[in-house]
């Protein structure tokens, strides 16, 4: 694995995460395979962790989770999350610290979702994605079975969410959570890692389930760092162009419009430029679609699957 720092050939400005260029293997542990139908499944080996089917409308997604669910992350002790932060009492350095911890352990797991590619490990959560109100509605509402909400359009607002826990989140009270809660009061504790999945356009929990909900049930939220597969650089630039083009012409604007009135053109401008460099940052940072395999078996094996696992599940996606 080749690690190079983000944002790319960028000097004095905030550590945002790791790129990572992972050698193999083709096809991984923990993955999503899909059929017809807008079926996905994910699998973590042989083992079904999560069914999925997007509604025909694109509206939304209904999963079940299955309870088969294993951490591709050994267990975290609490010296080592003492040691870090003693280490690194900058952020960044500390965050850094952690991505490399979580880096080198997705490398070595044997049930981990890194296949051969070019990754990101970024820090936090995408600014649209950030939502007050889906971190505060997590320990509420977590059903086994359930819908995530893409677009709302009438549909329940607890549906709305960012991430998705692949196991039941545990009450704030077990032995676990108040160990980590203790280390949320101490400012120590371990980042949560997730796993952007297009398929699900939402972050999964990959490792972390006690320490989110030890972060929540003190009326906080965790540290994250978040997986995804890396834009191609083609892409990329294809995508920032329209965003140059319309920067300079609003720009040109601004310029006749106040042409009588340099200072206030100055300070527009300025604004303009903050907003797009924001734009393009969040352009070259936002992860790649997740790839996908071929089902074998295709829709008839989802299908058999789904009555294995979620008996009695039979999930409205004609609406």
């Amino acid at each position: 694995m080749k690690r190079t720092t983000l944002p790319r050939s960028a000097e004095g400005v905030r550590w945002d995460g790791l790129a990572l260029r992972v050698d193999g293997p083709a096809r991984p542990p923990l993955r999503a395979e899909v059929a017809d139908g807008r079926r996905l499944v994910l699998f973590q080996a042989d083992q079904v962790v999560l069914l999925a089917r997007q509604r025909v409308t694109h509206r939304g997604v209904h999963y079940a989770r299955t309870g088969h669910y294993t951490s591709p992350i050994p267990p975290l002790r609490a010296e080592t999350a003492r040691t870090y932060r003693e280490a690194c009492p900058d952020d960044d350095a500390w965050f850094a610290r952690w991505a490399h911890h979580f880096a080198s352990a997705l490398r070595e797991s044997g049930n981990g979702p890194l296949h051969e590619g070019d990754w990101q490990l970024m820090r936090g959560l995408p600014p649209r994605w950030d939502i007050t109100p889906n971190w505060a509605r997590l320990p509420q509402h977590d059903p086994a079975i359930g819908h995530i909400t893409w677009f709302g359009y009438g549909d329940p607002e607890e549906d709305a969410r960012d991430m998705l826990p692949l196991r039941p989140l545990p009450g704030p009270d077990t032995a676990r959570v108040k160990a980590y809660r203790r280390q949320f009061r101490e400012g120590v504790l371990p980042p949560v890692l997730l796993w952007w999945v297009s398929g699900l356009d939402t972050f999964l929990v990959l490792d972390g389930h006690d320490r989110l909900a030890a972060a929540l049930a003190e009326h906080g939220r965790p540290h994250v760092l978040a997986l995804g597969r890396e834009l191609p650089d083609q892409w990329a630039t294809r995508y920032a162009q329209p965003l140059i083009s319309h920067h300079e012409e609003h720009v040109t604007g601004l310029e006749r419009a106040h042409a009588e009135c340099p200072p206030l053109v100055e300070t527009l401008t300025r604004a303009a430029d903050r907003r797009l460099g924001q734009q393009l940052h969040e352009l070259v940072t936002a992860p790649d679609r997740t790839c996908a395999w071929p089902l074998p078996g295709g829709a008839p094996a989802w299908d058999a699957l789904a009555r294995q696992h979620a008996p009695g599940w039979h999930p409205d996606t004609e609406n």
